[in-house]
């Protein structure tokens, strides 16, 4: 069993080790939520996750403009 400096070394060793785990994953929250958006209104720029939802959002934010024609067959 390690005693003293040598268990201060080890477990600066293993607190180095495991941020670098954490690190290398790069999965977080924020970033999963960034690549699920997929869709962008071509007039304000703001993203949805799937079509039923940026059609309720033309819809209702944008009711005097053409609806986009990867919406036209999309129910909502």
């Amino acid at each position: 069993m390690a005693r003293g400096h040598q268990k201060i070394q080890s477990q600066q060793k293993n607190a180095k080790k495991q941020a670098e785990i954490k690190k290398s994953k790069g999965h977080d929250q924020k970033t999963a939520a960034k690549a699920a958006l997929v869709f962008t209104c071509g007039v304000c720029r703001s993203q949805m996750p799937d079509p039923k939802t940026f059609k309720q959002h033309f819809e209702s934010k944008h009711p005097k403009s053409p609806l986009p024609p990867e919406l036209e067959d999309v129910e909502a």
